[in-house]
């Protein structure tokens, strides 16, 4: 990706093609638990919502140039060294969250990805494109909290839709 406005973009494709994916779905196919060792829909959204609570809190602690105030379910740990032990991690926050419906769920992935688009936005393109502004960046840019959002999101959405066609194949 070349500039904000093409990141930003990229975003709201991923974004609309969930939502999209997701109105296509009845609640007890969202909810649905898969073959062992795979998440239903509900849980992935649950993933992919907790994890972006780390890129909305680097953003605004960007906007106001502080460290980030970093979510509760990493414990105080580095968000590096969590994606360094992601499943013990994704365990963690699926623990967390397992009592919650669906509607609640995914209510607030929609409202965090909206939030994230709108921080993303206000960013001056002068920090987002400094990788040497923010030392709990570890030397990348925020345009890398964008690029790798949008490519978590694509991931997992690939992940589903391949699953799903695989079963009605």
């Amino acid at each position: 990706m070349g500039n904000k406005q093409e990141m930003i973009s990229s975003l709201t494709t991923v974004f609309d093609s969930w939502e999209a994916f997701l109105a296509g779905m009845s609640e007890e196919e969202i909810t649905a638990q898969p073959r062992s060792g795979k998440w239903s829909v509900s849980e992935v959204i649950t993933h992919l919502r907790a994890w972006q609570q780390i890129s909305i809190a680097r953003l605004e602690a960007a906007l106001l140039n502080t460290s980030p105030n970093l979510p509760t379910w990493l414990g105080g740990a580095d968000p590096f060294y969590a994606e360094d032990h992601v499943d013990k991690f994704n365990a963690r926050i699926q623990e967390i969250h397992r009592s919650e419906s669906w509607s609640t769920r995914h209510r607030e992935w929609r409202a965090g990805f909206l939030r994230f688009l709108e921080l993303a936005d206000v960013v001056p393109d002068s920090i987002m494109f400094d990788s040497e502004r923010y030392s709990w960046l570890a030397g990348y840019a925020l345009a890398a909290v964008l690029e790798g959002s949008c490519e978590h999101h694509q991931e997992h959405l690939d992940g589903l839709l391949n699953s799903r066609r695989t079963r009605q194949a």
